[in-house]
């Protein structure tokens, strides 16, 4: 199957046009046709109706597998490219908002000053664009965070050779606008918030998505009453103050804002994780960022130990 057939077909049927394809790819509209003609003749079945456009059965289980296998050849050249030197001298961060923490912040400009002709760039992303920027070198390092057990790793999809590093483990707050019922509560049990009395804003890219609260608390609650689509922490708590719904933060997200009140989650026994993710090997200056950290989260665990209520490293 030739992968740039592949890149077609999936381009298309994203966008639901040939045209659309075609200005995406930069290709005439007839070579999109091509593409997909030639595809379908090598695949013996048709994938794509016309009037509308759409993935034919066949279409949709393809492209199921599209996105996997033309990520794995994108972190195949990545791969490649970064043994042959073809690298050029920079250190780009990729980073979902909540796993932006003072400790990687200051690991960062360590590194910018023992390497001061670097370019280094820091790019905010939502929590899922990561590992796959990661895997075909748009990224050389990135945080992400996510909700977890404590002392489990977070899940990764099967994107290539990807190594991680835990960061930092802590607690999980329910931030409330002044005056809300749930305030006077010392602390909060999710069984307690899939109820339709309390409406979500559904923010997966700020803070804990719903879907995992929904996995996590074994239920189809939460219901959301306003999609934030973006990654300001501090928007979001804004949205949060004006009684708009509720969320769900690491603490730390939540220090000094204003018109709120932080609850803790007390159960299920769930944690805010965050990691570092790298390819190997490691080139400077990724390798002495991934260093500084791992030394700061060493020094802190062996300073404090699990800490209150078993969380790590906070």
């Amino acid at each position: 199957m030739d992968p740039h057939l592949l890149r077609t077909f999936v381009s298309v049927a994203r966008r639901a046009s040939f045209s659309e394809a075609a200005r995406d790819l930069g290709f005439p509209p007839s070579a999109v046709s091509r593409h997909i003609a030639t595809l379908e003749a090598d695949l013996r079945t048709p994938l794509l109706t016309r009037r509308p456009v759409a993935p034919t059965a066949a279409g949709a289980r393809l492209l199921e597998h599209a996105g996997p296998l033309l990520h794995r050849l994108d972190a195949a050249r990545a791969d490649v490219e970064r043994l042959a030197g073809a690298a050029t001298a920079r250190l780009t961060l990729g980073a979902s908002p909540p796993a932006m923490t003072p400790r990687v912040a200051a690991a960062l400009a360590e590194v910018r000053r023992a390497h001061p002709g670097v370019r280094t760039a820091v790019r905010l992303l939502g929590r899922d664009e990561i590992p796959a920027a990661m895997a075909t070198g748009q990224l050389d390092l990135g945080l992400t965070d996510g909700l977890t057990a404590p002392g489990d790793p977070l899940p990764l999809p099967d994107l290539g050779p990807l190594s991680t590093l835990p960061i930092a483990e802590g607690a999980l707050v329910v931030p409330l606008p002044l005056g809300h019922p749930l305030t006077r509560r010392l602390g909060l049990r999710l069984t307690d918030l899939a109820v339709p009395r309390w409406r979500w804003l559904d923010a997966p890219d700020a803070a804990v998505p719903l879907r995992h609260l929904r996995a996590a608390g074994a239920t189809d609650g939460f219901r959301a009453a306003l999609r934030y689509e973006g990654t300001d922490v501090r928007a979001l708590l804004t949205l949060v103050a004006a009684g708009h719904g509720l969320t769900l933060l690491p603490h730390s997200a939540t220090k000094g804002a204003p018109g709120i009140v932080a609850i803790p989650l007390i159960s299920p026994r769930l944690v805010h994780r965050v990691e570092l993710l790298h390819g190997t090997p490691l080139d400077d200056p990724a390798a002495d960022f991934a260093e500084l950290v791992a030394g700061m989260v060493a020094g802190l665990a062996a300073g404090k130990g699990t800490g209150t209520g078993g969380h790590r490293y906070e």
